[in-house]
């Protein structure tokens, strides 16, 4: 039996096309598809941020077997309760065939290692109460703080 290796690592300007799929999925996943999907433009400037020095945007792509299967994006950001950068990593997703192989695991582990190499020391992020799947791996790589999310278009 063969084992595929997966690899994690900063996406390069040649996988735009792989990328692609991965985030219409995440977007699919929370609602933003056809009628509701994000304007092409939110699209195009959120991949060129991530290879831009001065935005604090990043991303990280797991690969396996030569095929994009997973992707998270996360950024820095100042905090009024700590001196060092704060994480927040916005975006998770991997194929579901993918899914309970470690993907995730390896995705979030990448995100924390770049934030110690940063000087960081907090990474939060939030998911929908519906999002069981999610749910089940972040119960087991962080501590849910009991916060509520709120938020509003201005």
């Amino acid at each position: 039996m063969t084992t595929s290796t997966l690899s994690i690592r900063p996406p390069v300007p040649a996988d735009l096309a792989a990328w692609k799929p991965l985030w219409a999925g995440y977007n699919a996943f929370y609602g933003r598809e056809g009628a509701t999907a994000l304007p092409d433009e939110i699209t195009q400037v959120t991949w060129q941020r991530f290879f831009d020095a001065y935005e604090p945007v990043h991303a990280l792509v797991a690969e396996r077997d030569g095929q994009l299967v997973g992707l998270t994006h996360y950024l820095f950001h100042r905090s009024t309760t700590r001196i060092e950068p704060t994480c927040y990593l916005q975006d998770l997703f991997t194929l579901p065939s993918e899914r309970g192989r470690g993907v995730g695991r390896q995705l979030i582990e990448g995100v924390y290692a770049h934030v110690k190499r940063a000087g960081g020391h907090r990474v939060y992020w939030q998911t929908h109460e519906s999002n069981t799947a999610g749910r089940t791996l972040y119960d087991k790589v962080a501590t849910h703080d009991g916060f509520i999310v709120y938020g509003t278009l201005v």
